[in-house]
């Protein structure tokens, strides 16, 4: 069981490894930051198929700077906008910083988009200046899917992303 499960680890970080140079050659020299975001995701989706339920961008709304408004995804119905320090996407955005969340159901204050997600990652995603520009928000429909390998994985992809 430990062999396989570190076989799993260092599968996913290759994969990770592989999606920051494949991100960041796609998007190079792209103006366009929601071709950037539909990007990503695609790319995500591709590598991780359905263990990543949902998987998309939630974008700080310039004319609303403490609330974030669904940017591309994939999966089932997003929620539409989510205050900043409200669920895990919004705590994420007050807090600069990525958070897993191996049980959704337990999390206070959790938005449930859709019920059958039992556990999240959410990463903030910066601009090249340092401000918060989004969130990647993940769901799966397993419990505790998510792990410091992923948070440091998704954290360089979308590092990758905004350098390009």
């Amino acid at each position: 069981m430990a062999e396989a499960q570190t076989a799993y680890s260092a599968d996913r970080a290759t994969a990770y490894s592989e999606l920051v140079q494949e991100v960041g050659g796609v998007v190079a020299g792209e103006t366009s930051r929601t071709a950037r975001y539909a990007t990503t995701v695609s790319l995500l989706k591709a590598a991780f198929g359905e263990r990543f339920f949902w998987c998309g961008f939630y974008e700080v709304d310039p004319l609303k700077p403490r609330e974030l408004v669904v940017g591309p995804y994939q999966g089932t119905l997003g929620c539409l906008r989510i205050p900043f320090g409200k669920g895990v996407c919004g705590a994420t955005a007050l807090a600069r910083e990525t958070v897993i969340v191996p049980d959704v159901h337990a999390f206070p204050g959790h938005i449930a988009c859709d019920s059958r997600s039992n556990s999240e990652i959410v990463v903030p995603v910066f601009d090249p200046s340092g401000a918060l520009a989004a969130v990647l928000d993940i769901d799966s429909t397993d419990f505790a899917a998510f792990d410091d390998i992923d948070a440091r994985g998704l954290e360089a992809v979308c590092r990758a992303m905004m350098r390009g």
